[in-house]
């Protein structure tokens, strides 16, 4: 300290001592905020089972209803009728990302063509443009799912929409029967 003091002198000391007294005298104010996190996404059915035939040519299935056709005009009221539900507000938008986690195999399927439907009220099902960025980008017809594509559905403004996976196939390049396993992987992305 007494080095300090020399080196500083008595000027320097003083200054020291003044700067640790203005710190000290700062008014300090604090801030508080709650944090209420909330879900825009929420996952429906996760699985169901659908029969394909041999030769079948660009046949419809949906996930879920087990395969054979939309839920019917009714809104869906269980996790069971919907593949997954969006719920976004006036500042918020999410983009889902929508793809599979293996590509069907294009040995046995010619095509493996996946959309998306969303429910509106007094319409029933309808079809989503599916982007292939999330924030939009360009239009895509489908995501193929014979190959690692993928596609995404944009939601933005107050609004809270449920979603089926619509799957347009053709299995028609063999005749085995032996049993395919798909999975769908949607990632929602808040934006």
């Amino acid at each position: 300290m007494r080095k300090l003091r020399a080196i500083l002198g008595v000027k320097g000391s003083l200054c020291l001592l003044s700067l640790a007294m203005v710190v000290l005298a700062l008014v300090a104010y604090t801030a508080q905020v709650t944090i209420t996190p909330k879900t825009l996404f929420t996952m429906g059915a996760t699985s169901d089972s659908w029969t394909v035939y041999v030769n079948d040519y660009n046949e419809t299935r949906y996930l879920p209803n087990n395969g054979t056709a939309p839920v019917g005009s009714y809104p869906p009221n269980d996790k069971s009728s919907y593949a997954f539900y969006v719920s976004t507000g006036a500042d918020k938008a999410c983009a889902v990302n929508i793809t599979m986690l293996t590509p069907v195999n294009s040995r046995k399927f010619s095509s493996f063509q996946i959309t998306a439907k969303q429910w509106v009220a007094g319409t029933g099902w309808v079809n989503v443009t599916l982007y292939d960025a999330t924030t939009g980008g360009s239009t895509k017809d489908f995501i193929r799912g014979t190959t690692n594509d993928f596609g995404y559905v944009r939601q933005s403004g107050i609004a809270s929409r449920y979603y089926l996976i619509c799957v347009t196939y053709s299995y028609d390049l063999v005749d085995t029967t032996d049993v395919v396993t798909v999975k769908f992987q949607y990632t929602p992305l808040p934006q």
